[in-house]
Formats: C-alpha cells, structure tokens, sequence
C-alpha cells in the first residue's frame, strides 16, 4: 500500500520542455466515481491497474499493479469508459523537485497539467 501527495496545476507556455524526457500515455477508466478509480494505463512498453482511494486533503490511497500489454489493450477498447485519454508525459527537474507535465491530445488537446509528488501534505516545494 502506497499513499500518493500531490498537487497538480495547469501550465501555460513551454518553456519546460526544453531538456524534458517524455513517453506517450494511454488510459481509461473502469470506474470512477465518489472520488475513487480504478485506472488502466499504458505507457511506452509498459502497462499497469491503478487503483485509487478517495482524497483526504492531497493524500490518498494508492495501489498499482502490472498488467500484461495485450490485457491491457484489450481492457482500453473493450472495457473502460470512452474516449481513452491519449496524452504525453514529461518528466523535468525543478530546483532538486520532479514534475510531471502532461501535453494532452485528443477530446483534450491544448490542456497541459503538471503535477508533483510530495513526501508530506505540508512540504514546501518551488513553483
């Protein structure tokens, strides 16, 4: 059992991506609702179910589990909740901090999310 912090913002510009690493992501939802999912994703040559608990403030549970690629395809077209979220993720360094960028496509193009995960709900981190 994991417990995920996070804080997640909206970017403008594009001034991160230079010396950004980044891999296509595929997900879908089996169930989301009441503040819970359970997710199924596939990113570059990997694939995994994420299950998530419900938020208490930025914290919640966690669990991840790898799947096998061709369930996993299988679950994105035949399973989960339509359309499939198609973005790419990039992963840059902040002032010693990781974040993740996500560049969505599809019914979501032009959004561009960042999030980072933190170790406490109160620690302090650049932006």
């Amino acid at each position: 059992m994991a417990i995920e912090i996070e804080k997640k913002f909206m970017v403008t510009g594009e001034d991160w991506k230079e010396g950004s690493s980044s891999t296509i992501y595929y997900q879908g939802y089996l169930c989301s609702g009441s503040g819970q999912t359970v997710r199924v994703r596939i990113a570059g040559d990997k694939a995994w179910l994420t299950i998530k608990g419900k938020h208490t403030n930025i914290s919640r549970l966690e669990f991840e589990y790898p799947l096998p690629m061709e369930d996993a395809r299988i679950m994105l077209t035949e399973v989960c909740e339509q359309p499939i979220i198609h973005k790419r993720r990039f992963i840059t360094k902040y002032k010693g901090f990781t974040w993740e960028i996500d560049e969505f496509y599809g019914d979501n193009q032009g959004l561009v999310l960042a999030e980072i995960e933190l170790e406490s709900e109160d620690q302090n981190f650049p932006r």
